[in-house]
């Protein structure tokens, strides 16, 4: 079996920044040879991660394929197994949001966020998991966006659902394979991803996101490496986010809508009388 802590082989959609980047970095300082895929090679990033290798003889490779472009990202994933060998470890980070309500929502935005993070994460799957031997695993970032819903993201939640789905589907289909398949679902984590969403963030969302908690990124890896390390199929960091994802859970939908319907209320109420004094200011 190969050890969680000491991949030697791993392979990273959205490498280039965010999660997927910090996670890159780790792997990087801890021997392993590094593929990663994204919309955009960064020289920067290259440069940092060769700084931070562990030995000279480690390989960072980049390729720029999207992952809701099989033919290409599977191309991608056939080169990289053939300069470094197959993954010990494949993480999809790949992912965006569009924070609207439904009803300001485009059907093309709303498309959009489901190829990218519901069937990005089908096509990394599809192209690493034929090269995948006994004792590897594949992870899939999610969110507690799927398992909790949030006001105004119906495209972002819906592909989290999604994710989620999948990663357990294919967890029963390739456990008896010896391929692990774990579920990474985070709270908000300040990504730039995120910290630009939260300059045009409703006021609901933002009451919502709360009862989850926020994480630096810092945080963040830390708790996702070591939920790695551990070989849990399911990586929460974060207590609040850890309380959050019990509850909705195990609580009666009855309990957990009365509370969120309340806070909606309460938010919505305010913005109204906000709106209404500023209209009245002569």
């Amino acid at each position: 079996m190969t050890d969680n802590s000491r991949p030697k082989t791993c392979f990273l959609t959205g490498g280039m920044s965010g999660l997927g980047h910090a996670l890159a970095l780790q792997y990087v300082k801890r021997g392993a040879n590094v593929a990663i895929f994204d919309l955009v090679v960064k020289v920067e990033v290259l440069a940092e991660l060769e700084r931070n290798k562990e030995h000279a003889a480690q390989k960072i490779l980049a390729y720029e394929a999207s992952v809701t472009d099989f033919d290409a990202l599977d191309s991608a994933v056939v080169q990289a197994v053939a300069a470094l060998g197959s993954p010990q470890l494949a993480i999809n980070c790949a992912g965006i949001q569009r924070a609207q309500s439904f009803e300001e929502l485009s059907r093309e935005h709303f498309e959009q966020v489901i190829q990218v993070n519901m069937f990005g994460s089908r096509n990394f799957a599809a192209a690493v998991l034929p090269t995948m031997s006994r004792g590897s695993r594949l992870a899939l970032v999610a969110s507690m966006a799927g398992f909790a819903a949030n006001y105004s993201y119906a495209g972002y939640c819906a592909s989290k659902f999604g994710v989620i789905g999948l990663g357990r589907v294919l967890r029963l289909e390739y456990k008896p394979k010896g391929i692990d398949v774990c579920l990474i679902c985070p709270p908000e984590v300040d990504t730039p991803m995120v910290l630009q969403e939260m300059q045009n963030m409703h006021p609901v969302s933002r009451r919502l996101k709360d009862i989850g908690g926020s994480l630096s990124l810092e945080q963040a890896i830390s708790e996702i490496m070591a939920g790695l390390d551990a070989g849990r199929s399911v990586i929460i960091p974060g207590r609040k986010a850890r309380l959050t994802y019990f509850c909705n859970r195990y609580l009666p939908d009855f309990i957990m809508n009365g509370l969120v319907d309340r806070i909606v209320r309460s938010e919505l109420r305010d913005m109204a009388k906000d709106e209404a004094a500023a209209t009245s200011r002569p």
